[in-house]
């Protein structure tokens, strides 16, 4: 019986230290950090051709979907907590423009998720423009016209105005109130 206890007691202690080990080798290492490349080839020309199209313009890079939308109930935002959008493009006031999507052209699995996308941000009243593989100068120019457009007449408006507010000025700098 006392050697049935010993043997028993032998066994259980072996299972516990292989099950320790076990558990130890399955602990994850953290790996050495790296610096990384904010843009890959094809970001890198969207964003300097963006930023030559519109000078005026703000330019942000992957920007959370988290920071584009809000809304009331948790479960919904779970939906997009993960999402980023490449570019959007911001005015002088910093309201957005559009929201700009680079694909992939050999990838056609991500059609699906790109809808979605899509989908959530034109629900939430942004401009989605997306392009496959690096737009060109000539598209650029073209889905952002009524926005350069726009931005040069608001700056003429605004040139415009403030000559008014010089002419305004000197008006009453030369009345003299007698009291």
């Amino acid at each position: 019986m006392d050697m049935m206890i010993v043997a028993s007691l032998v066994i259980l202690a072996i299972v516990i230290v292989v099950a320790y080990k076990g558990l130890k080798n399955k602990q994850q290492h953290d790996s050495a950090l790296r610096q990384r490349a904010v843009f890959n080839s094809s970001e890198q020309i969207a964003f300097t051709r963006l930023k030559e199209i519109l000078p005026e313009a703000n330019v942000l890079a992957h920007v959370s979907f988290d920071a584009l939308l809000t809304t009331k109930y948790l479960h919904t935002r779970r939906k997009y907590q993960k999402l980023f959008a490449d570019f959007v493009v911001l005015d002088k006031d910093c309201r957005v423009i559009a929201v700009v999507a680079l694909d992939d052209s050999n990838l056609m699995k991500r059609s699906s998720e790109a809808t979605y996308q899509d989908a959530l941000l034109e629900m939430a009243g942004y401009r989605v423009i997306r392009y496959v593989g690096v737009p060109e100068y000539q598209q650029l120019r073209e889905d952002f016209l009524m926005e350069f457009s726009e931005m040069h007449t608001t700056e003429t408006l605004q040139d415009q105005f403030m000559g008014k507010l010089d002419l305004y000025q000197e008006r009453i700098s030369r009345i003299r109130a007698y009291g």
